[in-house]
């Protein structure tokens, strides 16, 4: 059922543009959620599935460790929209653990760690979030990481075994904020002080001229590890799904050979 339902809106991709995408999956389909990190991206999809129907699902995630600047445009979209956007904790005996194991800022010590505290106060949540969710809508972009650029419009994730869909996948920073200007969507202001990607206070800077828009982003860590695992990479994916099929398949094909 799952990969009938990818093919159907690859089908309708063609023919949609990304509101009308939105549209089109929110009166076709159950159980679809948005989550937003209440970002530029995410308030972009935000705007649009309000526009379609105010009682649909944006939840988002409270790490615990977000700037202010990130609760006040949380106020400001409940405002905007007549609305109360769901947020998510991490356990609270999960975080009382992670203090006792390594501390207040233990993330910056190693990526084990980082990737520890992310679990703890994200993935854990996320999971319980996309609960019963059928179709997962993000508001990555291909343009974001190095991480980022196979993701596909819409896919299975078999890390969170849900659908997920990616509207604004093809689209530019300029494209973002053209949108919000026109529709005068809440946004977070630290994203006018050098922050386009937004995460946890401790984890996130602002980035220098010239530098990555992820740069900011686990600033002390090399590109190729910046995600927390929400996103896990999609190539990824791909390299576990063929060596568990091939490896050990009657050819006796080594993966190299493909490179």
């Amino acid at each position: 059922m799952s990969i009938e339902i990818v093919k159907n809106i690859e089908e309708k991709i063609l023919s949609l543009n990304t509101t009308d995408l939105i549209k089109y999956i929110l009166e076709n389909y159950k159980n679809v959620a948005l989550s937003s990190s209440l970002g530029a991206e995410d308030q972009v999809l935000t705007d649009m599935i309000f526009k379609v129907n105010k009682n649909s699902r944006v939840f988002t995630l409270d790490t615990g460790r977000l700037h202010s600047e990130t609760y006040k445009v949380l106020d400001e979209t409940n405002l905007k929209y007549g609305v109360k956007i769901e947020v998510f904790f991490p356990k609270f005996e999960d975080v009382e653990n992670l203090y006792k194991t390594q501390g207040v800022n233990g993330h910056f010590e190693s990526i084990d760690k980082r990737k520890n505290c992310c679990n703890i106060r994200k993935i854990e949540p996320l999971k319980r979030a996309l609960k019963n969710v059928d179709i997962w809508i993000t508001g990555l972009r291909a343009s974001q990481s190095i991480t980022r650029e196979t993701m596909p419009i819409v896919d299975w994730d078999e890390n969170f075994k849900v659908i997920k869909l990616n509207p604004l996948i093809n689209w530019s920073e300029d494209d973002v904020w053209n949108y919000i200007k026109e529709n005068k969507v809440p946004y977070n202001k630290l994203h006018d002080n050098g922050f386009p990607s937004i995460g946890c206070e401790p984890c996130t800077r602002a980035i220098k001229q010239g530098e990555d828009i992820r740069a900011g982003r686990w600033w002390w860590e090399n590109p190729e590890h910046k995600e927390c695992g929400l996103h896990k990479k999609w190539f990824l994916v791909f390299i576990s799904y063929f060596l568990k099929k091939y490896a050990k398949s009657e050819h006796g094909c080594l993966f190299r050979d493909f490179f």
